[in-house]
């Protein structure tokens, strides 16, 4: 596969990476095999860059990925995130709730030593702060981030949803190889100003979600086919009217995808990947057969033409209803 560099530290990943939170939480059903046997089918097929986070389960993604790059870690670059409180799911199995946002340079520290020992490494390759605590200086996250980097417990670091001016203030203190945001065809705020910013600085975009949680495939057609502990029930985009809405403009990227005899899916995902070497999506996917779906979008060639038409027929801030709900989406651009 492809590698493509993020920032200009030496960070060098491939071109796709695997996001792998589904694996543990939000969407529904979960099948440890399957998600073991797409980790490591990925990593067969030449991609070598993980994605989890101490949020996701919370825990259980990282001890779930430990399990399953043990005896090839050197192969790979492992990438987690600190920030994101939650407790532990309750017995009925209803979701942990977030109970608060964290940079304090102690947590920060506490945070990665446990999550060098649920994924079982000495070294977390790209660490992540997921939200920007609103009540802690970036630069004092940013110093125990770096303090972690000098001390070899971590390799790169980055910043997930954070705005504008808290990244420059961020890659003042300590240089900030990749910025991890929300970005697909139907989710293109970085194109408003962090783009330019990023790049101007010399930080690679990972992009999470780049199948707009799957809606980009066309496999969804009604709220009814989320499970019931599944996230997106309760995401504005995929509620009521909206889903409606969006619906629609799902079916003209299935049109144009079908001209090319490709699924929906693989068209989005060329998409991002069309936007420069300097980003690489991470979709998620916890089956092996939508992974394969989605490697082969990298072989997919999209025309200026075709461009000017996904352009046309999906155009920036088309999409109805927010990311997230509300209490979420005042964690976002900090």
């Amino acid at each position: 596969m492809e590698q493509r560099k993020l920032g200009t530290q030496g960070l060098v990943v491939s071109a796709q990476g695997l996001g792998c939170m589904g694996m543990s939480d939000f969407y529904g059903l979960r099948d440890e095999a399957e998600s073991i046997a797409t980790l490591h089918r990925a990593m067969e097929l030449g991609v070598n860059f993980l994605d989890t986070s101490d949020a996701y389960g919370p825990f259980t993604n990282e001890e779930l990925i430990g399990k399953a790059i043990r005896g090839r870690r050197d192969k790979l670059v492992i990438a987690t995130k600190f920030g994101i409180m939650r407790n532990k799911p309750s017995d009925d199995g209803s979701w942990a709730p977030i109970t608060g946002i964290c940079g304090r340079p102690e947590y920060v520290r506490s945070c990665c030593d446990a999550s060098l020992k649920r994924l079982g490494i000495d070294c977390i390759d790209l660490y992540y702060q997921h939200r920007v605590d609103g009540e802690v200086p970036i630069e004092e996250t940013v110093g125990a981030m770096a303090d972690l980097v000098r001390a070899g417990k971590v390799r790169y670091i980055g910043l997930s949803e954070a705005g504008v001016p808290t990244v420059r203030r961020a890659h003042a203190v300590h240089p900030v190889s990749a910025l991890q945001n929300e970005y697909s065809l139907w989710t293109r705020d970085p194109e408003e100003e962090l783009l330019q910013t990023i790049r101007e600085l010399g930080i690679g975009l990972v992009a999470y979600s780049p199948l707009g949680r799957g809606f980009l495939t066309g496999a969804l057609k009604s709220p009814d086919d989320f499970a019931s502990d599944d996230y997106r029930r309760n995401s504005p985009r995929f509620q009521g009217e909206n889903f409606t809405k969006n619906l629609d403009l799902v079916e003209r990227i299935r049109s144009i995808a079908a001209r090319k005899g490709i699924a929906p899916g693989q068209l989005a995902l060329a998409w991002v990947l069309a936007q420069g070497d300097d980003i690489v999506p991470i979709p998620g996917t916890k089956r092996r057969k939508y992974l394969e779906e989605n490697i082969a979008a990298g072989s997919v060639v999209i025309s200026p033409a075709e461009m000017e038409e996904i352009a046309e027929a999906l155009p920036r801030g088309s999409a109805v209803g927010e990311r997230y709900p509300e209490g979420m989406m005042r964690l976002v651009n900090r």
